[in-house]
């Protein structure tokens, strides 16, 4: 199915996980959101991970080429992080994971960030604050904030609580982040209202059996 039909899913209440989340079989057929360059900004912009400006001088100054070569490694990062995650979901990182993280560790090295004083909110206590900003160089740049949203997912949530969707054929992860920590699905909506209808269906079959 072409990614331009439907909307990219965020369901997972953690970007890195949202990256991962980026192939997915919404319906009947897989939906690959990052499988070219226009997809890559596309999927970008819907995930608010790069500031519109910031994505029309990537699509004007870069090629068509370069921006496939960089989707193209943004897929070789997802597949990379999602052996990852889905070893390690379910329980507790350790100090020891840390060798495992170095290809992560390697890209963030290549960022380019700043820090940048900045005028505050109207009704904000102080004048001023200081703002993060990132330099977005070239096509590349697009995988810095991915980058970033990875490495918060690691240093910030408690992997105990990192699920992969209950429902049979679904590959979405997320962090639950629920009271109780019961939550199974990637949404009521999707998988979430699908077992509910098969629950349903399954009753009806065993009272006309019965």
């Amino acid at each position: 199915m072409d990614y331009r039909e439907i909307p990219a899913i965020f369901v997972a209440d953690a970007a890195g996980l949202d990256f991962l989340n980026s192939i997915a079989t919404p319906v009947d057929e897989p939906v690959d959101w990052i499988s070219d360059g226009a997809g890559l900004l596309a999927w970008s912009e819907q995930a608010g991970l790069v500031p519109r400006a910031a994505l029309a001088d990537i699509r004007t100054q870069s090629t068509a080429a370069e921006l496939d070569r960089v989707a193209e490694q943004a897929r070789e990062l997802r597949e990379w992080f999602r052996g990852f995650v889905q070893k390690r979901k379910g329980r507790a990182l350790s100090a020891k994971n840390l060798r495992e993280l170095e290809p992560l560790n390697r890209l963030l090295a290549r960022d380019e960030q700043h820090r940048e004083i900045v005028a505050g909110a109207s009704d904000a206590a102080t004048v001023f604050e200081l703002s993060h900003q990132r330099r977005w160089r070239s096509a590349e740049s697009l995988l810095m904030p991915i980058a970033e949203a990875m490495a918060k997912l690691v240093c910030d949530e408690d992997f105990t609580y990192v699920k992969a969707c209950e429902g049979p054929k679904c590959t979405l992860l997320f962090a639950d982040h629920t009271r109780g920590h019961a939550r199974r699905w990637c949404s009521m909506a999707l998988c979430g209202n699908r077992a509910k209808v098969a629950a349903h269906r399954k009753r009806i079959k065993e009272q006309e059996a019965g």
